[in-house]
């Protein structure tokens, strides 16, 4: 059962920016990729109030992501991609990434702290972000 609202398109449209922003990390970065872009439909909270798709998520500005600049995220999705974001959209999550709102790849080592948030975890390149549960209740109800 998904846990946000989306169509085919806006799957697909899941499926290209998980694949730009972590394709390098593997399928399992590419997931948790999909977490933080679930969660932040899903939160309505902090940076991220007001989204209420998929498509709000991938083009919010200020706030997106990266990856929407760069030829590179227009590629058509693959069908490896649309099925690791329906994986997302269904609701499997990922550690450290399954309740995160951030994430990035830092030079060296993560900060402790992003957007006044507390790292929950890295892995490989990318540290991820989660909120406390009194900042963005509803992401920890799934």
């Amino acid at each position: 059962m998904a846990i946000i609202p989306h169509n085919s398109e806006h799957i697909k449209l899941l499926a290209r920016l998980m694949r730009a922003e972590a394709e390098g990390e593997g399928e399992q970065g590419m997931l948790m990729v999909g977490n933080v872009g679930v969660n932040r439909v899903l939160g309505n909270c902090l940076d991220f109030r007001g989204i209420r798709s998929i498509w709000d998520m991938v083009f919010q500005s200020p706030g997106g992501f990266e990856a929407v600049q760069r030829p590179y995220f227009y590629q058509r999705a693959r069908k490896r991609d649309i099925r690791l974001a329906t994986k997302v959209v269904d609701g499997q999550r990922f550690h450290p990434a399954r309740y995160s709102l951030w994430f990035f790849k830092p030079v060296g080592a993560c900060p402790s702290r992003w957007f006044n948030q507390p790292i929950s975890g890295r892995y490989k390149s990318h540290c991820f972000y989660s909120p406390t549960i009194q900042n963005c209740r509803r992401i920890y109800q799934f």
